[in-house]
């Protein structure tokens, strides 16, 4: 089968990223092409097809197009009728969805952290720096005891996905250094990175 839909991406999205590995871990790499958008940047062609100019967006071979990498995560996991990373249905799902949260709130603030970063030295905002600094030290120690959770250990789910490439983004920020201070959230971290899926999509600092 040829492959029918477009995944556009930067290198570096964590995003785009949760996508990427769902993708590989549904095997649907031979399905889904990976499209390099020019983002944030005037009069790109890019807007054309996603009005928001973020990624990661999803082009069905009908030319529909979604975006939110949770929207698009599930979409492809029930592509093949057996999905794998629904949520719950007992009373776990109110847990699945508060660490699924806390994971996003991690994600969000370091995403900010970085864009503030990539500015111009003169441009850069200290204050939000330092804001999205707190916020992760904070998220981080609450990591460190809720990473024995059941959902945190059981089969691989979003939340699981979502931190890990939160995680990850310690390659491009200097200053995100939450290893030291928190062994089990490093442990877990280590079998999560070893995965095939997380190894082949280990950010560019391109983006």
């Amino acid at each position: 089968m040829g492959r029918t839909m477009k995944l556009y991406i930067t290198p570096g999205s964590p995003y785009a990223r949760i996508a990427r590995i769902i993708i590989l871990e549904k095997r649907l790499d031979s399905r889904v092409e990976l499209v390099l958008a020019q983002t944030r940047s005037v009069g790109s062609p890019y807007y054309l097809i996603n009005p928001s100019g973020r990624v990661p967006y999803l082009v069905l071979d009908n030319g529909v197009g979604m975006e939110e990498s949770s929207v698009i995560c599930r979409y492809l996991d029930h592509l093949d009728g057996h999905p794998e990373f629904d949520l719950p249905t007992d009373d776990q799902v109110w847990e699945v969805l508060r660490l699924g949260a806390r994971a996003s709130s991690l994600l969000d603030g370091l995403s900010v952290w970085l864009r503030e970063i990539k500015r111009p030295e003169g441009e850069r905002s200290t204050t939000t720096i330092q804001h999205e600094a707190d916020r992760a030290r904070r998220l981080l120690d609450c990591w460190e005891t809720e990473i024995s959770l059941p959902p945190m250990r059981g089969p691989l789910n979003l939340v699981q996905i979502t931190l890990t490439c939160a995680l990850g983004l310690e390659a491009r920020l200097p200053d995100f250094c939450w290893r030291e201070s928190h062994p089990k959230l490093c442990d877990w971290f280590a079998e999560m990175a070893a995965r095939p899926s997380v190894l082949k999509t280990i950010p560019s600092d391109n983006h």
